[in-house]
């Protein structure tokens, strides 16, 4: 693209008030062209890596230290018990089971993860008399639904927020309602569906040894609760950045390897597991970065946000933000990765807001409901079709049930981009 996209760029200033460098409208000018050649493009690569490393090495670590969390099977144990208690309210599993697969996916993008639970969650449904698209429904349906609205996401907002120097963790009152309003349906539509498609339970009701979780397993939910406290209090109080979010996962991982008793070897390999299963996404995250190099390189970045403001400068600004979140939903096709598409998509739209006169984080919500949403019926989702695998649910039954949902949510998206465009969110 940078051998026939002609060159061009905008002024910027720096905004007194926000301290961002914003784009300054009506001051694009043709540039001398800058193509990039064929060996600087392979360069870009390692250096889209550097320029990415902080991400990069956030989604390592968070990886591990589910791996590790996993590793002790207290969430297993946790399953059980909740089979337990729940005998003859079958129903209250759903809501139950959702929250928790929802707080996964708000709180670190749950997906890959999920994969090792699905024979828990068989054994679950199995003996609750649910059929087995009850149990993706409820655990990956929830977490994607949960990671698309979520106010916390270091993968989704936490990254678009930091390519387009916005505070984290802002905005996120806003956020939470919709979130909420999101859970309520899609939690709804789960127990209706599982209430209509009920059957006779399969097996005994519970296992002694997976229904009682000990005092350990107990410490090691807290744990974890108490790493995603410190993780809201670092961000509000401290200005905490990635950085520092990355060692936090670290310590998390360490300490509930050893209070599991999975001892520095077992919680070494469980990391390593861990960095396996996140391997694709982290790097996907660094060649984003690395186009976006290249574009910046070759100075075309302003020229394809001026060919992207002239059609939308004519349209009133909440038709702009659907559009936008129409678009990063077909672009989540081919780039199945959230963070990458974030790192490859806001440093185009971000300047494209400022000149449309969008606020940024009605732009990152576009992002986050177009990119995020899309993970429900997305083929090219590999996390999506190993849980559908796992599960012996066919792709075209689930397409079936989540389409219309997703569609719905999407709707829901746009109702809150018109909203905050309406009581001026930034």
């Amino acid at each position: 693209m940078t051998y026939f996209v002609p060159a061009g760029e905008y002024e910027r200033r720096d905004d007194p008030v926000t301290g961002r460098s914003v784009v300054v409208p009506g001051t694009y000018e043709a540039t001398e062209p800058a193509p990039v050649g064929i060996f600087d493009m392979f360069v870009a690569i390692p250096r889209g890596m550097i320029d990415a490393a902080d991400i990069v090495f956030l989604v390592f670590l968070i990886g591990g230290a589910f791996a590790v969390f996993d590793a002790t099977g207290a969430l297993r144990r946790g399953i059980g018990w909740l089979v337990a208690r729940l005998h003859g309210r079958e129903i209250l599993a759903i809501p139950t089971v959702s929250l928790a697969f929802a707080l996964g996916g708000v709180a670190q993008n749950l997906q890959e993860e999920i994969i090792a639970l699905v024979p828990a969650l068989m054994l679950l449904t199995q003996r609750l008399g649910y059929r087995p698209l009850v149990a993706v429904s409820m655990s990956a349906g929830a977490a994607f639904v949960g990671s698309a609205f979520s106010p916390i996401n270091p993968f989704q907002v936490g990254i678009a927020q930091k390519v387009s120097e916005v505070p984290l963790l802002s905005g996120s009152g806003f956020r939470i309602v919709f979130l909420s309003l999101a859970l309520a349906l899609w939690i709804g539509w789960t127990m209706r569906y599982a209430a209509r498609t009920k059957s006779a339970p399969v097996g005994a009701i519970v296992d002694r040894d997976e229904a009682a979780p000990d005092a350990r397993d107990g410490l090691i939910f807290a744990i974890v609760g108490a790493t995603f406290g410190i993780l809201v209090y670092g961000l509000l109080r401290l200005d905490w950045d990635f950085n520092q979010l990355s060692g936090l996962f670290f310590i998390m991982g360490i300490v509930v390897g050893l209070v599991g008793r999975l001892g520095a070897t077992g919680t070494a390999n469980a990391y390593v597991d861990g960095f396996r299963s996140m391997a694709f996404a982290a790097l996907l995250i660094g060649f984003a970065r690395s186009i976006f190099v290249v574009m910046s390189d070759g100075r075309i970045i302003d020229t394809i946000v001026r060919s992207l403001f002239v059609p939308l400068e004519g349209l009133p600004v909440a038709l702009s933000a659907i559009g936008m979140s129409a678009a990063q939903a077909v672009l989540h096709v081919p780039v199945p990765s959230v963070s990458g598409q974030a790192v490859l998509t806001l440093p185009v739209l971000i300047p494209l807001s400022d000149l449309l006169g969008l606020s940024r984080q009605v732009t990152i919500l576009a992002y986050q409901y177009g990119a995020g949403l899309c993970d429900l019926v997305t083929p090219t989702n590999g996390a999506l079709m190993a849980i559908l695998a796992a599960s012996g649910v066919e792709f075209d039954e689930w397409f079936r049930y989540a389409f219309p949902r997703y569609l719905a949510l999407m709707a829901l998206g746009a109702l809150s981009l018109v909203s905050a465009i309406a009581i001026g969110y930034s």
